[in-house]
């Protein structure tokens, strides 16, 4: 190879003509095409066509001489299809390599520069005849069928893929028939496609991928392929990540369900310890709870105590009656720790067959339970106390509505939750005494109904307040029996707090706006095998004791409990310990899901409010360089963060209006300016 010889270049957009101008070691400097584009190549990729003829100098350019070619006679000189069929056959039996000049021979009349050229284009065209290492070989007949053959099914997948294109762009719902006809690969894209909705890593999408993205009209975030998902009906607009392969998530199993119904359906049969359980159904219990509540965990009974006054009995449902520690069941409930709660009702850590079977305190039906009888002083301190195993069987379900309208009322057959009220009023002005915050206020949050976001606003009426004071009276005494017997038990506590000074808090607004001051000084509450102090409920130890349908610390305090009073070996510190840091796990991913679930749900609220307006009270900045604020939506009873570029005060007006919001990416931008209303708006 010499300067000025006509060589053939592969490039990225086919066969391309050039000229040597320079030699380089291995490397040669070339001018490419007719416009002469200088470039500089390995020798190895240069095909030789035509070496310069004697005696002529070198071209700078394939219009020149000794080549004077153009586009127009390169294409007069290309071959026909028939004319390299005709070659292809003549040549049959001869399968060996021929130069470039032989076969331009058989197809021109004879091998001038320029029909070597059109020759040398014209082979990656065709099938009859391939180029390898400088020269021409002619493929045979089962060569060629298999290239065609190969070929059609690259057309046929192309054209599959075209039409998968244009199905994903319609971004419409894909039906059986169309997934059941998607290629592996196409299928392999939609594996792909869930797993990047996840927010999970599956790498960087390929070629072809980003290529159906393009045609879908899809951008490459997670929310962007949730939406397209969708739209493909490959995905459920209101699916949580979080909750994916959590064992909430896969339900109870088989084996499980059925344990759970042969339980259910021996709950009537005598176990162990119910000949020593006290009877108690002669009182006149009652619980309260939400309309929906189906697991009812909790009852209240007063009773008459000569000059002693009134003895207050709270009882607790008893789950490790039927479920034994160790059992299927109970391992499934300490994976679980909880029931988690989201929008569209609760997932329980129970089978529903239990419960709100035989675990659940049904109106009349006797029911086991831990009771818990309290005697009060003038003061509203714990005077006198008993803990019992027993039997109960309350006379009423009632909701809070209609507790409410009993305490208000109090009718003279049934006056005895107006008198339970007083009582526990009491008691909590005694907390109150010893340092307990009263933070009472409205919370809203969006229920799911039928896949429609509705807001729900629960008022701390006079029976929610009854109902949580006697849940903490409960942990109180249990705490305190916890305490001075050395037991080990899942205490819940906060440690001491730095709170504002009076004064600071006095000149707040009360309601919201004190109440989030209150909650900045606060200390994030610690589940502990030993007792400690709780700071905001005023206790010097507290347990979590009446929800063991829904909390499986309950019922481990319950299992204590039940151990020391047998007599029988109770675990200790160290054990509980461990075992409380395997839940706290659990109870961390049930709350972040739960957060996550009314996070997308407040999004779709705001979605059908987008053009609203609201009424917002300025409660803290939270990162004032950013001008994020947390401001109490009062028609909302919700404390969210909006953006709010001006300076504000604690308890200045705003108007809150929607920013951004797209529940498919998770997002949800307020900002706020001040508004006309009045200074200072205190709760509902």
């Amino acid at each position: 190879m010499q300067n000025g010889d006509l060589v053939g270049v592969q490039t990225r957009s086919g066969p391309r003509l050039a000229l040597v101008s320079d030699l380089h070691g291995s490397k040669a400097s070339v001018l490419v095409g007719f416009e002469a584009k200088p470039e500089r190549l390995p020798l190895r990729d240069l095909d030789l066509i035509s070496p310069l003829p004697p005696g002529a100098a070198p071209a700078v350019s394939l219009g020149a001489l000794p080549w004077q070619f153009s586009a127009a006679a390169l294409t007069a000189a290309t071959p026909s299809r028939r004319d390299l069929a005709a070659a292809w056959l003549l040549l049959e039996g001869e399968d060996g390599p021929m130069a470039l000049d032989a076969l331009a021979e058989l197809l021109a009349p004879e091998a001038t520069a320029l029909s070597l050229a059109a020759c040398w284009l014209l082979l990656p065209q065709q099938d009859f005849f391939r180029w390898r290492q400088g020269q021409v070989q002619r493929r045979s007949r089962d060569d060629l069928q298999q290239l065609r053959r190969d070929r059609r099914k690259l057309v046929l997948r192309e054209n599959r893929r075209q039409l998968w294109y244009g199905l994903l762009a319609a971004r419409q719902p894909l039906g059986p028939e169309q997934l059941a006809a998607a290629q592996p690969d196409q299928r392999a894209e939609l594996e792909t496609l869930q797993t990047l909705a996840l927010g999970e890593d599956a790498g960087p999408p390929g070629p072809e991928l980003r290529q159906a993205l393009q045609a879908a009209g899809c951008g490459p975030s997670s929310g962007d392929i949730r939406r397209l998902l969708s739209d493909l009906g490959l995905w459920d607009a209101h699916r949580l990540p979080s909750l994916a392969g959590t064992t909430w998530s896969a339900g109870f199993s088989p084996e499980l369900l059925a344990l759970a119904e042969e339980l259910a359906f021996r709950s009537d049969d005598a176990w162990p310890g119910d000949d020593q359980r006290v009877d108690l159904t002669g009182l006149k219990t009652v619980t309260i709870d939400d309309a929906d509540t189906r697991e009812i965990d909790d009852a209240l009974s007063l009773e008459p105590n000569g000059e002693a006054g009134w003895r207050i009995w709270i009882h607790v449902a008893d789950p490790g009656r039927l479920v034994a520690a160790g059992s299927p069941l109970d391992q499934e409930a300490l994976r679980r720790a909880s029931s988690l709660y989201l929008a569209g009702g609760s997932v329980p850590m129970f089978p529903p067959a239990l419960s709100e079977g035989p675990f659940s305190l049904r109106q009349g039906q006797r029911s086991a339970a831990w009771s818990l009888a309290v005697e009060l002083d003038g003061d509203g301190a714990v005077a006198n106390h008993t803990l019992q195993r027993s039997w109960i069987r309350p006379l009423y379900r009632l909701t809070y509505e209609d507790a409410d309208e009993l305490i208000e009322l109090a009718p003279p057959p049934d006056a005895e939750l107006a008198v339970l009220d007083g009582l526990l009023q009491r008691r909590r002005h005694w907390r109150q005494a010893q340092g307990a915050l009263q933070m009472d206020q409205s919370e809203g949050r969006i229920r799911q109904q039928d896949g429609r976001p509705e807001l729900e606003v629960v008022e701390p009426s006079v029976s929610r307040l009854l109902v949580a004071e006697a849940m903490i009276l409960a942990g109180a005494v249990v705490g305190a029996m916890g305490a001075g017997s050395g037991l080990a038990l899942p205490y819940r506590g906060q440690p001491d707090c730095t709170l504002p000074p009076e004064a600071e808090l006095l000149a707040l607004p009360p309601g919201p706006v004190r109440h989030a001051a209150l909650r900045k000084g606060l200390s994030r509450g610690l589940t502990t095998a030993v007792p400690s102090s709780h700071f905001s409920l005023g206790l010097p130890a507290y347990v979590q004791i009446t929800s063991p349908i829904r909390r499986y610390g309950d019922l481990i305090a319950q299992r204590q409990l039940a151990a020391q009073a047998a007599g029988e070996p109770v675990v200790p510190a160290e054990d509980l310990a461990e075992l409380l840091e395997q839940l706290d796990h659990a109870l961390r991913q049930g709350i972040q899901i739960s957060r996550e679930d009314q996070r997308h749900w407040q999004q779709v609220w705001f979605e059908a409010h987008h053009q609203d307006s609201f009424e917002g009270v300025f409660l803290r900045w939270l990162k004032p360089q950013d001008g994020l604020a947390l401001v109490r939506l009062d028609s909302l009873a919700m404390d969210l963060p909006v953006v709010v570029r001006e300076s504000c005060e604690p308890g200045e007006a705003l108007v809150v209006k929607v920013r951004e919001v797209d529940s498919f990416a998770d997002l949800l931008r307020l900002s706020g300016q001040r508004g006309t209303g009045p200074r200072g708006l205190g709760p509902h």
